[in-house]
């Protein structure tokens, strides 16, 4: 494995597995909540979340960033 890789602790996690275990723990109301955008407040679903999130940077950093956080927390 390479060392990029062991740093990396999104490594090998996809943005579908990342959403999924946000709404699985947070909630889509939750999660609109959290963080405040159209595709978690207004007639969510994974299909459209994953299409925003992936053309829009700071808006996949902060999904990863609250993915990391209740990683975290988990431990």
């Amino acid at each position: 494995m390479s060392e990029q890789a062991v740093k990396d602790p999104l490594h090998g996690v996809t943005l579908e597995q990342i959403v999924n275990s946000l709404v699985t723990h947070y909630g889509w109301e939750g999660l609109g909540l959290r963080i405040d955008i159209d595709c978690f407040n207004s007639h969510p679903s994974v299909k459209s979340s994953l299409k925003f999130l992936r053309k829009t940077p700071w808006a996949r950093k902060k999904v990863e960033n609250l993915y990391l956080n209740m990683k975290m927390n988990e431990r």
